[in-house]
């Protein structure tokens, strides 16, 4: 059986106004795919998010919906998303509906037309922001700051689009707040990952979560932990015997998988 060419991951808490307006736009960026889904986790809402998402469920086949009894956090909810997802490529979508879904359609075409570079999530970077002055700015700091000391060259990773292979996410350590360290964790583990300009709209309905200085504090502390993560892990390359240029036995024996499952061939070390 075919694989499923996308999986969308939405993480929603108290998202009910939000959420049909997103799902529509969602269904439609997304209207030439062969075959896609998109899975929402209602991370423990106390709003009508709950009714909201099981009516939509009668219109939208390819909408999913795993619900968190409690809230358990964003990186929680997009570690359930992306566990159910059944594509080999995923992507993830803030539940306030200030990522355009329109975006999804190129990303994905940068990231599955990488040919063995090694690429293996793209990361939104955000244009015109639509939010407060002092949320945009605390925001540059913080990615100004981790950048320096993780080396992802990431200049948003609070941008909530992103587009990646699922197998890369799989492997990925789990923790809270996981979700702002995402491309730093897909170098560590040998990937490259890419940003690429997206669009940003302001949140149309409903209360922001983010809290400057709670996210501060626990963002110094997962900050620490990441870049003790990065400092304490390496990563192998394999090398070719020598002679299997002209071996083609040897060659086929080396053969590894991409993350999308599409194959390639080991290339010679020249470290």
């Amino acid at each position: 059986m075919a694989l499923m060419k996308l999986s969308v991951v939405i993480a929603a808490h108290n998202e009910a106004e939000n959420l049909p307006g997103l799902l529509r736009e969602t269904a439609v960026a997304l209207s030439d795919f062969s075959s896609w889904e998109v899975v929402v986790v209602d991370d423990g809402s106390t709003d009508g998010t709950q009714a909201v998402l099981t009516d939509l469920r009668l219109t939208m086949p390819q909408l999913r919906v795993v619900r968190h009894r409690s809230s358990c956090g964003q990186s929680q909810a997009i570690v359930t998303g992306v566990d159910a997802a059944r594509g080999a490529v995923t992507a993830t979508l803030d539940g306030d509906g200030q990522n355009d879904p329109a975006d999804l359609p190129a990303m994905y075409e940068l990231l599955t037309e990488d040919t063995g570079c090694g690429l293996w999530m793209v990361a939104g970077h955000r244009q015109n922001r639509r939010d407060s002055g002092w949320r945009i700015f605390s925001s540059r700091v913080a990615n100004a700051v981790r950048s320096r000391i993780l080396g992802d060259n990431t200049p948003d990773t609070g941008c909530g689009i992103k587009v990646f292979y699922r197998s890369v996410f799989l492997q990925l350590p789990r923790f809270n707040h996981m979700h702002r360290f995402l491309p730093a964790l897909v170098v560590r583990g040998g990937g490259r990952v890419i940003s690429a300009a997206v669009n940003h709209r302001p949140r149309l309905h409903g209360r922001s979560h983010y809290d400057t200085l709670r996210r501060l504090l626990a963002g110094l502390i997962d900050l620490a932990g990441v870049a003790w993560l990065i400092r304490r892990s390496s990563v192998p390359v394999l090398e070719q015997p020598e002679g299997a240029e002209n071996e083609q036995g040897v060659l086929d024996h080396l053969r590894f998988s991409r993350p999308d499952g599409v194959h390639g061939a080991f290339r010679r070390s020249v470290a």
